[in-house]
């Protein structure tokens, strides 16, 4: 009865935002009988401070003055399974969202109360409390800077103790719910942004640190989970078993742009701490390889994460251990000393990794050296190839390990970030005045990578397409580091592969989709271009893993769907035979050709009917003199009269759907159209 007197007053006015505030310290006890009424004042009390923070300083001094936030706390404690959590954590998650004012968001922050309600002893079992927990750590992350961060911290001497929004938060790190992880990646980022000294050494401090390693962990489980993926054995790889593939793939690299949104806070100690973890948990047993020197990998699903992975986290750091690994068995002494006594440069390495080299160089098998002559530059080609690292892979038989491998390499000799002691190793443009330059990597074998990647493209029967694609992307990075033409063998080679893509054209000018071939030219023509110039930092690995899993179905393409899609990938396939000859003799991609002053087919010969209609597109008009009028009942719009006008040509054509122009007589407006293929309808 008393609150229905109060509805005459302004809801907003400060008299009745101290008659709730009396309502709810009138509360002893939270219960389900009287959880809706608090619920009702909590509400209240939210939706006036949130106007006074903007209109009216009178109200949020009655809100210190009567310590509502202490009042907020003793509701959580006198609850009795009343399930008010939720929504006073909801109420407070909005009240500090919409304050504006510096001075209320340090008053809220002050005085513990923001950290006894973070800290209090909430049951998230069995029910929807943690969204709303979470929600309103969010919200409180939402407001921190440099000035308020010490609000929320406990601090002995010159230390942090404790950071209960941070710890609480970490709980909640590996949550089932993807929005409730997505939310505690953003609040710890903002954290990292506004830390102080003190506060970063709390974090990258144990125990708390070992947040960073429980990351890296789980990451590296989901790595497993891929692999395990990519080694089931399967009769065929279907677009659902690709598409289970990118759903993994996407997971991880989700987590790689959070790790690398961490490092790039730009704190030494973090940065350093989860290079330390990335490298030691993930990328050196990765680059290990070999299952049998005990990684739990398989090679090819390594090379995959780890050029994944590259691209995304990236740096000097990164690129330059990642390098040093891989090239190990192929340094020389004195490069290997050069490279680690470099500690003095601009790049500080991890320990980890000269740890990890240290490791490798026991395992290297040992080859004899010619004498003045050391590693990489002896002359036994063989002996070289056979020895453990990524010329094992690149040499392999298997075209998954040759893709991927290559692909890493590329990616580290792209790289801005590549140290000047290893970038010769590897070779590449603009480091022809080192003296070793001659015993590197692609300039020793560039003619023994190019065979093998021209005798996966003049493979019989093919690869996909796709596959095809990036070998021509392949041969063209190739092509421009070496700057000089292709030995005789290989020369040979291609232009067997090209005579193949003729071949396969000149079929397609019999098939039944001929005459939408110069619209295909003009369609493939700048994809082929884009995809051959793509950068190696851009290009998506991915395909070493569907080559590792096998070719992929058509899923039951019907005859006419498989004839258009036969055709497309002979041009395809043709357009690239194109541009990789002009990059082998001139350097440079064709121009587009003048496919577009192709005359049109709509010529009379055969028995096609109408000129206009030879051409007829969805919507265009059309004349309805060869047409068969009959009644279609459609879902959406019942029967109409409609015309079936059939257009053919040898054995191509289609079939017309026009409905009577509503003017016009004898002319019609195309509302579908339908390939008619392998038909022959000229007699």
């Amino acid at each position: 009865m008393w609150r229905s007197l109060w509805r005459s007053i302004d809801r907003f006015s400060l008299q009745y935002f101290k008659y709730i505030i009396n309502e709810l310290r009138a509360i002893k006890v939270v219960d389900m009988h009287n959880k809706e009424l608090v619920v009702d004042l909590l509400q209240s009390i939210v939706e006036i401070v949130t106007y006074g923070d903007r209109q009216d300083p009178m109200i949020f001094e009655c809100f210190m003055e009567y310590q509502v936030l202490a009042e907020f706390v003793r509701v959580l404690k006198i609850s009795r399974n009343s399930k008010i959590e939720a929504p006073l954590l909801q109420y407070l998650s909005i009240m500090i969202q919409n304050m504006d004012s510096e001075h209320a968001i340090y008053y809220c922050f002050s005085n513990d109360y923001i950290n006894n309600i973070i800290a209090h002893e909430y049951d998230f079992n069995g029910g929807d409390l943690a969204p709303y927990f979470v929600s309103f750590l969010r919200a409180v992350s939402g407001k921190l800077n440099r000035d308020t961060l010490c609000l929320l911290v406990k601090v002995h001497g010159d230390a942090v103790v404790s950071f209960p929004l941070y710890n609480e938060a970490l709980k909640f790190s590996h949550h089932e719910e993807k929005m409730i992880q997505t939310a505690i990646r953003a609040l710890t980022l903002s954290i990292y942004n506004v830390s102080d000294d003190m506060v970063y050494q709390y974090i990258t401090t144990p125990p708390v640190s070992k947040y960073f390693s429980n990351l890296v962990l789980s990451l590296k489980e989901q790595c497993l989970h891929l692999d395990a993926l990519v080694l089931a054995e399967e009769e065929t790889f279907t677009r659902q078993k690709r598409k289970e593939l990118l759903l993994e793939t996407d997971k991880i690299v989700d987590d790689l742009y959070y790790i690398k949104d961490i490092i790039k806070v730009g704190e030494f100690r973090l940065s350093r701490l989860v290079t330390e973890n990335l490298l030691s948990l993930l990328v050196f047993p990765l680059l290990q390889f070999k299952q049998s020197n005990g990684s739990k990998f398989s090679t090819v699903t390594s090379l995959f994460l780890v050029s994944r992975l590259l691209q995304v986290i990236g740096g000097k750091d990164m690129i330059n251990s990642v390098a040093a690994t891989i090239l190990c068995p192929y340094m020389s002494s004195s490069v290997r000393n050069s490279f680690q006594g470099n500690t003095a440069g601009e790049i500080n390495y991890p320990n980890s990794l000269f740890e990890h080299l240290n490791k490798m160089e026991s395992m290297v098998c040992s080859v004899p050296e010619c004498e003045g002559e050391e590693n990489i530059t002896c002359p036994n080609d063989e002996a070289c190839k056979e020895r453990s690292g990524i010329l094992d892979c690149i040499f392999s038989e298997n075209q998954s390990l040759l893709l991927a491998s290559l692909f890493l390499l590329l990616i580290i000799a792209e790289s801005k970030d590549l140290d000047y002691f290893l970038a010769p190793i590897i070779g590449i443009s603009g480091m022809h005045d080192m003296a070793v330059m001659d015993g590197n990597i692609l300039v020793r074998f560039m003619d023994q990578i190019l065979n093998a990647l021209l005798t996966v493209l003049v493979r019989q029967p093919p690869f996909s397409v796709q596959t095809q694609w990036h070998i021509g992307w392949f041969l063209r990075k190739l092509l421009t580091i070496q700057g000089k033409m292709i030995n005789d063998y290989n020369l040979q080679l291609f232009n067997t592969s090209l005579e193949q893509s003729c071949e396969c054209v000149r079929k397609e000018l019999d098939g039944c989709w001929f005459d939408h071939m110069p619209e295909a030219f003009g369609k493939e023509w700048a994809s082929c271009n884009t995809a051959l110039e793509e950068s190696s930092q851009l290009k998506d690995p991915f395909l070493s893993l569907e080559l590792a899993v096998g070719q992929q179905t058509s899923d039951g393409d019907t005859a006419t769907h498989h004839a258009w899609h036969r055709m497309v990938e002979a041009v395809k396939v043709f357009i690239l035979h194109l541009q990789l000859k002009s990059s082998i003799l001139t350097g440079n991609l064709l121009e587009y050709p003048l496919l577009n002053s192709v005359p049109s087919t709509a010529t009379d010969s055969g028995r096609t009917h109408a000129s206009d209609v030879s051409s007829a597109s969805f919507g265009s008009e059309v004349s309805l003199g060869s047409g068969t009028p009959c009644r279609i009942s459609f879902s959406n719009a019942g029967i109409r009269d409609v015309y079936l006008i059939p257009v053919a040509r040898g054995i191509s054509g289609k079939l017309l759907l026009a409905e009577k122009h509503p003017f016009r007589s004898q002319r019609g407006v195309v509302l579908a159209i339908a390939p008619l293929a392998g038909l022959d309808v000229s007699y």
